[in-house]
């Protein structure tokens, strides 16, 4: 018997999805696409055995951003920034703009440029206290966040939830051998569906802050 997962796609066309893995960004014909949460797609048969894999997405204007951790990392930089700053505290500072996500990055300059900015701006600092070259590297991580996203990251206030998505999981009535599981279509098939709730992480925008 053969066991599929589909899609019901919701107002902001939300894929597919099955097992959620953590979230993440790609690359794609130049242009950098968030993405809110990947996860895993399979055909299942009665005995447990599986078909190949494949990975789909549910797409957001931006990555998730923890805006309480980037406002900690904005503190933290500014401190490892002030006053003389020893080679230990240039590589901590380093480190730790390049370990995170874009937008969590751009977040970062924001809260620090909101708090810091009349000690210089936070470009200008991270020039001054690491060197062109290493704030060109760290700067050159967010270049590619579209104009949408880079708007949405300069809110005043940014939230988490979480959302419920819908899809519909569905298995089949008819015994068929293993091999012709996997080549035959879903419309070939009887089926019998449910319809069941992913939970997805997403962030609210706001500039008056939310209760």
């Amino acid at each position: 018997m053969l066991t599929a997962i589909l899609i019901s796609l919701g107002a902001e066309r939300f894929d597919m999805e099955n097992k959620a893995l953590k979230s993440g960004y790609t690359e794609k014909n130049g242009a950098l696409r968030t993405l809110g949460e990947r996860f895993t797609l399979y055909a299942l048969d009665s005995r447990g055995g599986r078909s190949e894999s494949s990975f789909v997405s549910v797409r957001t204007s931006c990555a998730v951003v923890d805006d309480s951790t980037a406002e900690e990392i904005a503190d933290k930089v500014y401190n490892l920034y002030n006053g003389y700053t020893s080679g230990k505290e240039q590589q901590t500072a380093y480190n730790t703009l390049m370990e995170i996500s874009p937008p969590m990055l751009y977040r970062v300059q924001h809260h620090y440029n909101s708090h810091y900015e009349k000690f210089g701006d936070f470009v200008w600092r991270s020039e001054d206290e690491l060197g062109p070259r290493k704030a060109h590297l760290i700067m050159r991580r967010v270049e590619r966040l579209s104009r949408y996203c880079r708007a949405l990251l300069r809110s005043a206030h940014i939230q988490g939830r979480t959302d419920t998505v819908p899809y519909v999981a569905c298995r089949s009535e008819e015994a068929r051998p293993m091999e012709a599981l996997w080549r035959s279509s879903l419309h070939e098939t009887r089926l019998s569906c449910v319809e069941k709730l992913a939970s997805v992480r997403r962030n609210t925008y706001s500039n008056a802050k939310l209760r």
